[in-house]
């Protein structure tokens, strides 16, 4: 099954509560760290939430 590497490139400072929360949920707290997950419809609705602030790459 695919996995996606979700990386955050900016803030959550100024962004909407669910916004913040969505980061949390998803394991990001700083600029810079990553995370491996599931390629589900969950996840990638939670990426799509947070598009402007993740980079989101496809890896096997």
């Amino acid at each position: 099954m695919a996995r996606l590497k979700v990386t955050q490139k900016k803030s959550t400072i100024g962004g909407s509560p669910n916004q913040r929360e969505t980061m949390r949920s998803l394991g990001l707290k700083r600029i810079g760290d990553v995370v491996v997950k599931e390629d589900r419809p969950e996840i990638r609705g939670m990426v799509n939430t947070v598009s402007h602030l993740v980079h989101l790459e496809e890896v096997d």
